[in-house]
């Protein structure tokens, strides 16, 4: 990624701390120094500011940090010193009345250890700053999510492929994952779930040792990690036996819900009332407390970010934001439906960006 692109981050960033009345913001969250920097690696701070920018890490780290982050002002903590009393000797040095910290991210301990160091600086809580600049993807970011769903939708044909009715659920999970890496991922963007039966009624559920053919469908919710760490997020039902009518009829209705709920994305509508589209949908069928989860959420360089599609999120959708759209119903000692796509925000509606089939006859495994 080009380097003003990153510079541009930070300079939208400067302008929010001066908003804050603060001389600089200390950002902890190492997905953020990764989105504000471009360092690709972790235990790594940042101290940002008009007068001040210094990017915070540790030696094992130094010619990678030179290689992603040319221009940047480092600082390279010595042996047995922490982060927190390298970022406050940075802070000491730079002679700042007033700093921010990420109040999100930063430890109750951190906090009090860093407060001890910089006693003549005043420590103030700031919350989703950076947060706030990652809701919108610029063209690189999309083009970067568009590459874990591809990875994630081919990883899926071919694991779907290779489905057998003796494998087990955490046996599929690793096949799943060992397939998006054939494809180009680093990885998966969460421990994939596949559950049988009545195991997905649990919507986090974890594979165990149940196998495939214990039940006649499986729901499989997947997503892949591209090499600049962005990710993609999809459900879908795999039907490996007979289509019953109560399947048939869950379905219908949890697909009819998610028609809605894309077909209302557009920039202007809050978050709430997409998912208030969608939730009705499912009411109206008479499973309205069988969902009980929100529509969707954001996906970025995090797997679960901003903006919330769910019935108290007031956030307006803005173009060139990426959400996931994942009604569900679910049912305890039968099962659960969740069908999932990942979906922009464009400046006249929306685009799906994810395409494998989901109507139930295409469910169904040969």
């Amino acid at each position: 990624m080009p380097a003003d692109r990153h510079a541009a981050r930070r300079q939208k960033l400067i302008r929010a701390i001066r908003r804050e009345s603060a001389d600089a913001l200390l950002v902890t969250n190492f997905t953020n120094v990764s989105y504000l920097t471009g360092f690709s690696g972790d235990d790594s701070h940042l101290l940002i500011g008009p007068s001040a920018t210094v990017l915070i890490s540790d030696s094992r780290y130094t010619t990678q940090l030179q290689q992603e982050c040319p221009g940047l002002d480092l600082h390279i903590r010595g042996p047995g010193k922490s982060m927190t009393d390298a970022a406050a000797k940075v802070v000491a040095r730079a002679k700042l009345a007033t700093v921010g910290f990420e109040s999100g991210s930063l430890t109750y301990d951190q906090w009090h250890a860093l407060a001890a160091q910089t006693k003549s600086a005043d420590l103030k809580p700031l919350s989703g700053l950076v947060e706030k600049l990652r809701l919108v993807k610029d063209s690189h970011e999309i083009a970067e999510i568009r590459k874990a769903v591809y990875q994630a939708e081919h990883g899926f044909q071919a694991f779907r492929a290779c489905l057998l009715g003796d494998m087990t659920e955490r046996r599929a999970a690793h096949e799943l994952e060992h397939s998006m890496r054939r494809f180009g991922a680093v990885g998966a963007s969460f421990a994939p779930i596949v559950a049988v039966g009545s195991q997905s009624a649990l919507p986090h559920a974890r594979p165990t040792d149940r196998e495939i053919g214990e039940s006649s469908f499986v729901l499989v919710d997947w997503g892949a990690t591209a090499v600049q760490g962005y990710k993609s997020d999809l459900t879908r039902i795999i039907v490996t036996g007979k289509i019953s009518p109560k399947l048939a009829r869950i379905y219908r209705v949890v697909l009819n819900a998610q028609r809605i709920g894309i077909d209302s994305i557009r920039p202007g509508l809050r978050c709430c009332d997409v998912d208030q589209a969608a939730r009705k949908s499912i009411a109206n069928a008479g499973y309205g407390k069988n969902f009980g989860h929100g529509l969707g959420h954001g996906i970025g360089l995090d797997i679960h970010e901003g903006p919330r599609l769910g019935p108290s999120s007031t956030e307006t959708l803005k173009p060139g934001m990426v959400v996931t759209v994942e009604p569900g119903v679910y049912l305890p000692g039968w099962g659960g439906i969740r069908i999932e796509d990942d979906v922009l925000v464009t400046r006249d509606g929306c685009e799906v960006l994810t395409s494998t089939p989901k109507e139930l006859q295409e469910a169904v495994l040969e």
